[in-house]
């Protein structure tokens, strides 16, 4: 069955009444979008900001009058209607869609990502199955890759990783796969804990990774670790500073992703003089920072 959708391209207060008011007329769902390519990267804690130019858009069955949703939607806006028009959207099988388009990559010398469902393009090759499911993280977004060609590179062999914000389990699992002999992988969002459980199970490395959240990470973890990863975003590395270099060994490696070229002098400084950074690593806007403990002298 196709929907119909009535895109508005709308003012920030007409966005807010025109929220209030679709659901109320029947839309099945209201969706904001960028109307002008303009990034909202990381907004402050506690605000929800709009763009500039921002297009808002309607979703109502079929069938939907919207004769009658326009008419009564006037006297909302009795200085005319933001400007607005109809589309016809077909549907479609999203999942299907979705599936077709994550298809197996390359990352590195050794290591693919693959789709649970596909097929491994070299069966010979370190081959990670991956289901994301709700969860960030399929190795497509500059700074997870970023990481996989970290971990790729790097020699692996019976260390210990903390994966800080796991999502998926994608670098936590490719940690595994890599060489790691444990993998404590820790995440804020129990969905993200769950896709991370069922992805290990899948790469028979459940016996390696420790899943939990930060509090029960905190309290079972009591070692340091060789390598702590955390592909996040800049203000949440900022603050969490003094807690990954506190799991990290002396003369461990700190590896961050999720940051703007822009931010990396900021994050940088968080974690300095403790640390020293090798030069950045960059893909597009993004930064990956790698860094090594300084080992303090007795």
């Amino acid at each position: 069955m196709p929907w119909l959708q009535m895109i508005f391209e709308a003012s920030t207060t007409q966005i807010s009444l025109l929220e209030d008011r679709l659901p109320d007329l029947g839309a099945v769902a209201v969706t904001l979008e960028d109307n002008a390519d303009q990034a909202l990267y990381e907004p402050p804690l506690g605000t929800t900001p709009l763009w500039e130019n921002t297009r808002i858009i309607g979703l109502f069955e079929a069938d939907t009058d919207l004769n009658q949703v326009i008419k009564r939607l006037q006297p909302t806006f009795p200085e005319g209607l933001p400007l607005y028009r109809i589309e016809i959207l077909e549907d479609k099988n999203w999942e299907q869609v979705w599936m077709e388009r994550f298809q197996p990559l390359c990352f590195g010398q050794r290591l693919w990502i693959c789709p649970s469902w596909c097929e491994a393009p070299q069966p010979d090759a370190i081959n990670l199955l991956l289901d994301p499911g709700l969860a960030f993280g399929t190795g497509t977004h500059p700074t997870t890759a970023l990481c996989l060609e970290w971990l790729d590179a790097a020699d692996l062999r019976g260390k210990t990783l903390i994966d800080y914000g796991c999502g998926s389990g994608i670098l936590a699992i490719a940690a595994c796969l890599l060489g790691c002999s444990t993998v404590w992988a820790v995440d804020n969002d129990p969905q993200a804990l769950t896709a991370c459980a069922a992805n290990a199970e899948k790469n028979k490395v459940s016996d390696r990774i420790h899943i939990s959240s930060p509090d029960v990470f905190a309290s079972e973890f009591s070692g340091k670790a060789d390598i702590v990863m955390a592909n996040i975003l800049a203000g949440p590395l900022q603050t969490l500073a003094p807690t990954l270099m506190a799991y990290l060994k002396p003369d461990g490696q700190l590896i961050l992703s999720g940051i703007l070229e822009s931010q990396g002098e900021q994050v940088k400084k968080a974690y300095q003089p403790t640390l020293i950074f090798a030069p950045n690593v960059q893909r597009e806007e993004w930064l990956r920072l790698d860094a090594r403990h300084v080992k303090q002298q007795v």
